[in-house]
């Protein structure tokens, strides 16, 4: 090799390495994208007894795959089995009350009540008769007008008897009133309501997941005595999540509602991932204080923004962080 072609070799090596160090200089001149990070979330669900018992038995384990309906713990109140014991009785008792002002009076208390009005009939007859021929030996002086009298009054008391006897015949074969049908009904689905509702409470001593997903937390510890309303199991809905990110006001436009954008899970060996916005809602802290000129200023707030993956996202949990890129 010449010294002229060694001399241009030199030049070209300067001038490459000339230029790769300008645009390394150029490169580190050029500000670093913003990334914006966030956590995936999902919805939970905090499952707790509508009554205060005892658990007796725990049917899930933390980790557990479950579906809607599934029994998650079994709690034992006697004072439960005892109010539908009384509830039973007393739905026996109201309904034996309907039953019989719907039937009425049996067979043998009408015939009663027609062989007492045939008797006092009887007796009314009799009574007429007699009165009518002691008015007659009355009329002809042979006795003294006290004893017609007496038969009079005595007549008209049988006829009376008789009446009387006759609507007791009359209400034993007509039965009870419409109104007290109505008011034994009504007592007896009262009461048909107050089994129904001990039903409901006694079905809840049996605790199951009115939601779907996969279980997050067991709380619940056999023996221990369950408040009303505390949540014993925790399940968590893995097909409904949504990324949360806390961004600055000045950077709100690139998250708008119903824009998507890329970010990335480092938990899943950098996958990306498509997410669209679905909501953004100002946080009540400032994010930071950002000076306009000398004198005067404005206070950035932070929005979140929420975003569901486009589609399914396997593989992701609560929980892992989400990169974003604002380029």
């Amino acid at each position: 090799m010449n010294a002229k072609t060694k001399t241009a070799a030199a030049v070209t090596l300067g001038l490459a390495v000339a230029a790769f160090t300008g645009y390394g200089l150029w490169q580190a001149g050029q500000p670093a994208p913003e990334v914006f990070q966030g956590q995936m979330e999902a919805r939970e669900a905090d499952i707790a007894p509508k009554l205060s018992a005892r658990i007796a038995q725990v049917l899930v384990k933390e980790g557990d795959q479950i579906t809607v309906g599934t029994p998650l713990v079994r709690l034992d109140s006697p004072e439960v089995a005892a109010k539908m014991a009384q509830a039973t009785a007393a739905q026996a008792a109201a309904q034996a009350v309907a039953s019989k002002a719907e039937h009425g009076a049996r067979p043998q208390e009408i015939e009663m009540a027609r062989l007492t009005w045939q008797r006092a009939q009887t007796a009314a007859e009799l009574a007429d008769t007699s009165f009518r021929r002691v008015e007659g030996l009355a009329r002809e002086g042979l006795i003294a007008m006290q004893k017609r009298d007496e038969a009079d009054a005595n007549r008209k008391a049988s006829r009376d008897q008789a009446l009387a006897a006759k609507a007791q015949y009359d209400m034993a074969r007509a039965g009870a009133r419409p109104e007290d049908q109505a008011a034994a009904a009504a007592q007896a689905r009262q009461v048909a309501g107050v089994v129904a509702e001990v039903q409901a409470v006694q079905a809840e001593t049996e605790l199951k997941s009115p939601v779907a997903g996969e279980v997050a937390k067991v709380l619940a510890r056999v023996g221990e005595l369950s408040p009303q309303g505390v949540a014993v199991v925790s399940v968590v809905d893995l097909s409904d999540q949504w990324v949360v990110l806390n961004v600055r006001e000045d950077r709100l436009q690139r998250f708008a509602v119903g824009t998507e954008f890329d970010a990335t899970l480092p938990a899943l060996g950098e996958q990306t991932v498509r997410f669209k916005v679905y909501a953004n809602s100002a946080l009540p802290d400032f994010a930071t204080w950002r000076a306009t000129r000398a004198g005067q200023g404005f206070d950035v707030r932070t929005f979140e923004v929420r975003a569901r993956p486009v589609t399914a996202l396997p593989g992701a949990r609560p929980g892992m962080s989400v990169l974003v890129k604002n380029l």
